[in-house]
């Protein structure tokens, strides 16, 4: 019997190392990497220069606890703050803490709107973590599963659904913050419809809720951009990141702009390991690589050449419905569970990660190369055929 408590489903893979977009597993055996360690390693695997930076810092200073002042914290919130435009942040050690600290920002706002039992809007189909209040936030009934009493305080209603918001807002007086995920993740990769994020700021200006938008999936260049919500030309109040920020390096972050930048006071959080000098470093030399190697504008393009590789590749698939998705965040939808295309593509040297009930996520490294998105496009296409079948021509 295994040490480790039986939490993952894990596939029979056992991986010994990486470069770029490829991983070896203990038997020799080579896979592209099509997702990334879930969004996650934007920059590629043991990149050169995240390497050096964590060795060196590692051997100047790694842990001094947030009771001292971290110059390196503070240059890498200046520059998270610079390219999020936002104002202030707290660091973190994952996306789930960064939620947490979110929803504790709402629940200040809510205070000085003198409310004590504040309730936050959040989407079907969501996905905020797993922490006690980030699972309850979050829309699925398989997370939420066996975890009851879920924390109180959140109304679930449908992604893109203006009219249900305005309806939440109809019947509770006492709604502070809405917290939605710019394009749904976990969810499988569902993009918001035309309008929708600037409907949404529109309504939180009116009511006086904060605009809360988790980008720890969507955000740091994957779609494009710095984060998804800047296509729409919005600036939320509060901003949850992780993932791409540390490229492997556990780091996660919540920032927010405005008055929602000042309700947190000393005293009100607070975290060991948060923006010690090693993360902060990781995130000023990730930060640094997408800017001078250009990568937002990498993703932009690549991720068009994926999608187009994929139509091509998966037309005439028996249960192939759609890709869909922004930049290098692609969703491949079939008409059923895509667990044996998934299967069928570990078979082909391609790692992909389901999401939702139909779809295949595709996260890859920002540093993929031409050639291998389209072996991924080849690679999955031959598993889906071999998987669900083609249609007769």
């Amino acid at each position: 019997m295994s040490a480790l408590m039986n939490i993952y489903a894990r596939l029979p893979i056992a991986i010994s190392h990486g470069e770029g977009s490829w991983l070896w597993d203990d038997q020799g055996r080579r896979f592209l990497d099509g997702f990334g360690g879930i969004a996650v390693t934007a920059l590629g695997h043991a990149h050169p220069r995240i390497a050096r930076a964590i060795a060196e810092q590692a051997g100047q200073l790694m842990h001094t606890s947030n009771a001292l002042h971290i110059p390196l914290q503070q240059q890498a919130g200046d520059a998270l703050c610079d390219i999020a435009e936002m104002d202030s942040v707290i660091f973190c050690n994952s996306g789930a803490e960064a939620n947490e600290a979110a929803l504790k920002i709402a629940r200040l706002h809510a205070r000085k709107r003198g409310i004590d039992a504040p309730r936050i809007l959040v989407m079907h189909n969501s996905f905020h973590g797993r922490t006690l209040a980030t699972l309850s936030a979050t829309g699925s009934d398989k997370v939420q599963a066996g975890f009851g009493p879920l924390v109180p305080g959140f109304v679930h209603v449908p992604f893109n659904d203006l009219d249900a918001i305005d309806a939440a807002a109809a019947a509770h007086d006492d709604i502070v913050a809405v917290l939605v995920e710019p394009i749904q993740g976990e969810g499988g990769i569902c993009p918001p419809t035309e309008g929708y994020l600037q409907g949404l700021r529109a309504r939180c200006d009116a009511h006086d809720w904060l605009l809360m938008l988790d980008e720890i999936q969507c955000g740091m260049g994957r779609t494009g951009r710095w984060f998804a919500h800047q296509h729409a030309g919005i600036q939320p109040d509060v901003l949850s990141v992780a993932k791409a920020l540390g490229n492997g390096f556990p780091v996660g972050a919540c920032l927010a702009r405005g008055a929602a930048a000042t309700l947190m006071q000393p005293g009100n959080h607070g975290t060991t390991y948060g923006g010690n000098p090693l993360a902060s470093r990781v995130v000023l030399e990730v930060i640094a690589v997408m800017r001078e190697d250009r990568l937002l504008e990498r993703a932009a393009k690549l991720g068009a050449t994926l999608s187009a590789a994929l139509r091509d590749q998966l037309d005439g698939v028996e249960s192939f419905v759609e890709v869909r998705g922004q930049g290098l965040m692609i969703g491949v939808a079939f008409d059923r569970d895509p667990t044996p295309v998934r299967d069928a593509a570990v078979d082909e040297g391609l790692l992909l990660v389901p999401a939702g009930q139909n779809t295949l996520r595709l996260l890859p490294a920002y540093t993929l190369s031409d050639e291998d998105a389209r072996e991924i496009a080849a690679r999955l296409g031959r598993a889906a055929k071999r998987a669900c079948g083609a249609e007769a021509a």
